[in-house]
């Protein structure tokens, strides 16, 4: 099972410092990305199917890949990622 780390390091693409430990980037990125968006982050943590997200969330195909688009854009926003980073 993959956690909230990997996943965060892999969708943004510059990491100059490791990331804080899981709780503080749990009280960050629940602070700074929607509901939807965190619930995704964590679905994809768990290695959720894309199916199984998309019925949790309500989400049609589109809006799935819409707030994918959305998510990983938020995670290499410099501001965001500075907080994130030790």
């Amino acid at each position: 099972m993959s956690t909230i780390t990997k996943e965060i390091e892999k969708h943004i693409r510059i990491l100059v410092r490791p990331l804080r430990d899981q709780e503080e980037l749990d009280v960050i990125l629940r602070a700074r990305l929607t509901k939807k968006e965190y619930k995704l982050l964590k679905a994809w943590a768990k290695e959720t199917s894309v199916q199984e997200i998309s019925a949790k969330l309500n989400l049609t195909e589109e809006q799935y890949g819409e707030l994918s688009t959305k998510l990983i854009k938020k995670l290499n926003q410099e501001k965001l990622k500075q907080e994130l980073m030790f």
